[in-house]
């Protein structure tokens, strides 16, 4: 019995990276992207020192957390250049899209409202519904620094991927504004250490590019 439980816990995880996978093919940027977002929330949940099941959580509602843009349009997904407000308020929607697939699932259901508010910001501006502070679940508040994270580190069609130091400082200057002050202190006092899996994953995706190149 208990091997049986094995199997389902990897069939569990493969699925997860198939779903992963057909947005990746779909849209260049997000292809790593989800990856690197769940490594980085795995560590900020060791050093915060959440329960195992939360940290599993958190984990794979990282993974797929941007999977609602499936839904997305592709001249909106894929568009070249910065989107135009009715355009923007089309890309909002996919937490929501994101939200309503995984309730399907009995197994997913439960990370729903992780993928659904993480983008709410701690002053209650964010979006879709403007939870604010201790409202917003706490693995949408990690996965929201590491969703910026990411993206502030990757080039984009319409510019070029900041360092570290920039990143860094627009964290700090965020918190208790975009970003949670206690989720983000950790971060900040453990930047190496959080950072360090991001660049790691960036070296493997390089190295696996150079390999399809060749």
């Amino acid at each position: 019995m208990e091997n049986c439980r094995t199997c389902e816990a990897v069939d569990y995880h493969e699925i997860i990276d198939c779903i992963v996978s057909a947005l990746d093919a779909r849209d260049s940027y997000t292809a790593g992207h989800s990856q690197r977002v769940s490594d980085m929330a795995l560590v900020i949940c060791d050093l915060i020192g959440l329960k195992e099941a939360d940290k599993e959580k958190i984990h794979i509602a990282a993974h797929l957390h941007d999977i609602g843009k499936i839904g997305i349009p592709d001249a909106v997904l894929l568009k070249v250049g910065k989107l135009n407000n009715e355009e923007w308020e089309t890309i909002k929607k996919h937490p929501k899209i994101g939200a309503e697939i995984l309730s399907k699932s009995q197994h997913l259901s439960e990370l729903k409202d992780i993928v659904l508010y993480h983008h709410e910001r701690f002053d209650g501006k964010g979006y879709p519904v403007g939870l604010k502070g201790a409202m917003i679940p706490i693995g949408a508040r990690i996965i929201a620094i590491c969703d910026s994270i990411d993206a502030m580190l990757s080039n984009r069609c319409y510019r070029k991927a900041h360092d570290l130091q920039f990143c860094y400082q627009e964290i700090k200057k965020n918190l208790n504004i975009m970003y949670d002050p206690i989720v983000g202190k950790y971060v900040l006092e453990h930047w190496d250490i959080v950072t360090k899996q991001y660049q790691k994953n960036k070296v493997c995706e390089n190295r696996a590019e150079l390999k399809r190149c060749c």
